[in-house]
């Protein structure tokens, strides 16, 4: 591992946090309560096949909210030294990986015009890599022109021995 004066950039991306646990369960709650009304209102209006489907609707909901929590446990750390730079990436229920570059080799790409079909990509030796997909659009480019800063000063000077 490199130490402290040798890193250009160490870098980590998260995706923005969703709300918290307590805020979640009440906007279940009172969406399950709006659905409970309309449920009885339908089925005292006889359309009583109507009632599996807004329990459904509230089931989805909480599981997508629990999918947003647990997708927001990711990140990806990006470090930079002079003779290296290396992408680690964790996340929730899958194994870290890590991906290690030359800086010498590197090329970020990012689109002129950041947009949500935007990707921020580095690419070295016809092989490519996308990080930050799970960041804002603008987010993205920001993050693209640190690193395409910090990649030039590490090729400015060479490695060390």
């Amino acid at each position: 591992m490199a130490s402290e004066p040798d890193i250009i950039l160490d870098a980590t991306l998260r995706p923005s946090p969703p709300l918290s646990p307590r805020v979640l369960l009440r906007i279940l709650m009172a969406v399950a309560a709006i659905n409970l009304a309309f449920m009885l209102s339908f089925v005292f209006q006889g359309a009583w096949p109507i009632a599996p489907f807004m329990g459904l609707d509230v089931a989805l909901l909480g599981w997508a909210f629990r999918a947003s929590t647990i997708a927001a446990r990711q990140q990806e750390r990006v470090t930079l030294t002079r003779g290296e730079l290396v992408v680690a990436r964790d996340a929730p229920r899958k194994p870290h990986r890590e991906w290690r570059f030359n800086p010498y080799w590197v090329r970020v790409e990012m689109d002129a015009e950041p947009d949500h079909w935007s990707q921020l990509t580095l690419w070295s030796h016809g092989k490519f890599l996308r990080i930050g997909q799970f960041l804002a659009p603008e987010e993205r480019a920001k993050f693209a022109t640190v690193l395409k800063r910090a990649l030039l000063d590490a090729r400015s000077f060479p490695p060390a021995p």
